[in-house]
């Protein structure tokens, strides 16, 4: 879980880090330093309350019964295959227009008020940390009760990301984005598998769905689940030695498309035809 969470902070906390630096530079550059307080009230309203959720979904669950917080993870570890299928798709488009986009909408809101900064901050962090809040909440399902494994991978993926902002910022540290997010891309599918094949068994033993006897293998005789690779393959990869028929499906459909799509090539954007020249009023006499 270590491996898995700190790579899923990076990304998120990265994408996170890059808002805040083109927002703040872009304010700098501009000469409004005014506005950065503004800014910086947004995103700190986004990240109480990507920690409030992430607090609430972790702890307020746990005087459920036992079938209920089941259903409650297993619903939690599909929104955040949802969100991480989104996340990797939406950068590999947005990596290199994001930053006129984002300068685009904060001279906008300049115009229309402090309120309106604070507001661009706020939603450019907050959907970040909403999708980290459910991201942590999986995870930490998935890797069970008295372990802090994931609590410490979010640490160094955020911390790291927090690390890389800042240098980017100062320009110690230039990164190909559209390379970066292409490679976190497909780790982050495999590590998206493993989370949805482990919701899937959550919601089978929540009774949500039906298979919890119906085994496509057991290699338990054969991998030692107290092992350092059956552990790395865990906390990786969410592998488990007794995989039901149903989450085995899932995980081979779901990488299947979803990397075959993601590596696909995109298509460079059409260039729009040129109109024709309208007649002069000399031609059409």
């Amino acid at each position: 879980m270590l491996v898995s969470n700190a790579l899923i902070g990076l990304r998120e906390g990265l994408e996170a880090a890059l808002v805040v630096v083109i927002l703040v530079a872009f304010l700098v550059k501009t000469d409004r330093r005014w506005a950065l307080r503004w800014v910086w009230a947004g995103v700190g309203v986004a990240v109480a309350l990507s920690v409030g959720l992430g607090a609430v979904l972790t702890y307020g669950t746990r005087q459920l019964s036992f079938g209920t917080q089941e259903l409650v993870g297993g619903s939690a570890s599909i929104i955040a295959v949802a969100f991480v299928t989104g996340m990797v798709f939406w950068m590999r488009s947005a990596s290199r227009t994001i930053s006129g986009e984002l300068k685009g909408k904060l001279d906008k809101a300049i115009d229309v008020g402090p309120w309106a900064v604070a507001l661009v901050g706020f939603l450019g962090v907050g959907r970040e940390g909403l999708e980290t809040a459910i991201f942590f909440y999986a995870t930490a399902q998935a890797a069970g009760t008295g372990t802090v494994q994931p609590l410490i991978g979010w640490v160094v993926g955020l911390g790291a990301a927090i690390a890389l902002g800042v240098a980017i910022y100062q320009g110690a540290v230039r990164i190909n984005l559209a390379q970066f997010f292409r490679y976190t891309g497909v780790l982050l599918v495999f590590v998206a598998g493993g989370i949805l094949a482990y919701g899937i068994h959550d919601l089978q033993e929540a009774a949500f769905l039906p298979g919890l006897h119906a085994l496509a293998f057991d290699v338990s005789s054969t991998v030692d689940p107290g092992s350092w690779y059956a552990t790395l393959l865990k906390g990786i990869f969410n592998f488990t030695p007794a995989t039901t028929v149903l989450q085995a499906i899932a995980w081979v459909a779901y990488v299947g498309i979803v990397l075959t799509l993601f590596l696909r090539p995109q298509r460079p954007p059409r260039p729009q035809p040129a109109r024709a020249a309208e007649p002069s009023a000399a031609q059409a006499a």
